[in-house]
């Protein structure tokens, strides 16, 4: 049986070592010139860590990675809002996401890996099988579902980038909260740390100094954020609006096309698994195609398990902006820390249990 997969970002890659696990011959088509990442750090889930150790790939990620440190949300002066302690189980693994790309290509030989290849019909392609992990822009959504609204503007600007310096490896996993703004530190395994900001916007803003206009957001704030931004070269500051597909798709499946990734769920980042549900999705399809009989019964298996599980993780996301960085009435940010401060970090964690217990499905065919 034979797949090719519409584009060569971390879905779509990992669709590719999932696919040829399970017996299929694939072939990624990726309209860029070479294939890698752009951006900055991913936070790697413990569930996207299951995934990934279903391909045999979780220690490769681990490696690279950020050790066990501690972590939590604070508010502008460095208080504790909530903590999360180092030694709990379920960690947060962060990584380059051009290392992480890196990582899933070493499981691929060179040969079904296809640059600067545009794909401009779905029916034009030969195989058994197509993946869209053609992004939150996809092309092949828009053709499978012409009639459903695009992606919409979810009213936050984001601004990423990694420093250059090195930083002790203990330094916390942390996001700050402030009226209307985010500032979020992922150390990564070599010293170096990738950080972002976020805050309510108008879309389509640009500075010429991008570093300078992050520097302003967060005046004042607690270190070690002062030192993350000196640390960091102002021309590899990214900044993108963030969009999502508000209108959830009635099916990830047509014919023979199963959507992947951002293609299928564009979801806001407040909860960090927009990445996550793209690996996850990944194994989920080659654990159906390992069982079905045929296509068609293998992609009605994946839409059934992905969907519930994807769009409720984007609307928990969704919910979690209002509630988090878009406050920004200063009395309802000062009954929101308060609430963060009395609630148990236990608690908090028991609620994130239902999408961070997630278990990936074996993908061997008997089962």
């Amino acid at each position: 049986m034979k797949a090719v997969v519409v584009g060569g970002g971390l879905g779509g890659v990992t669709a590719a070592v999932a696919l040829r696990r399970v017996g299929w011959e694939v072939a990624v088509l990726e309209r860029a010139a070479e294939f890698g990442e752009v951006g900055a750090g991913v936070g790697v889930m413990p569930n996207a860590l299951r995934a990934l150790a279903a391909l045999g790939l979780a220690d490769d990620v681990r490696r690279i990675g950020t050790p066990r440190v501690p972590g939590g949300i604070l508010d502008p002066r460095g208080r504790t809002l909530t903590h999360v302690d180092a030694s709990h189980q379920d960690h947060v693994v962060a990584v380059h996401r051009a290392d992480l790309h890196r990582v899933l290509r070493s499981a691929l030989p060179p040969e079904c890996l296809v640059t600067d290849t545009e794909v401009h019909s779905l029916d034009d392609l030969d195989a058994d099988l197509v993946v869209a992990a053609d992004g939150i822009r996809s092309r092949a959504r828009q053709a499978l579902f012409p009639t459903l609204p695009q992606p919409v503007y979810a009213g936050t600007t984001a601004w990423r980038s990694v420093t250059t310096a090195r930083f002790p490896l203990d330094l916390g996993l942390s996001q700050t909260l402030g009226p209307g703004t985010e500032f979020g530190v992922l150390p990564l395994g070599d010293g170096r740390v990738c950080w972002y900001a976020a805050a309510v916007a108008p879309a389509g803003g640009r500075s010429a100094d991008e570093l300078g206009e992050v520097r302003r957001l967060v005046a004042g704030w607690h270190d070690p954020i002062p030192a993350l931004l000196d640390a960091t070269p102002p021309g590899t500051v990214l900044r993108h609006d963030i969009h999502e597909l508000a209108t959830p798709l009635p099916t990830y499946v047509r014919g023979r096309v199963a959507l992947l990734g951002d293609a299928a769920h564009a979801m806001t980042p407040y909860l960090g698994q927009g990445a996550c549900m793209a690996i996850e999705d990944a194994v989920v399809l080659a654990a159906a195609c390992a069982r079905a009989e045929d296509v068609p019964t293998a992609l009605a298996d994946y839409d059934r398990r992905r969907r519930p599980r994807t769009q409720s993780m984007a609307r928990a996301s969704r919910m979690l902006g209002r509630v988090g960085h878009k406050v920004r009435n200063p009395v309802a940010v000062t009954v929101r820390d308060a609430a963060m401060r009395a609630v148990p970090a236990s608690v908090g964690l028991r609620g994130m249990a239902k999408f961070l217990a997630w278990a990936p499905p074996s993908l061997s065919p008997d089962r």
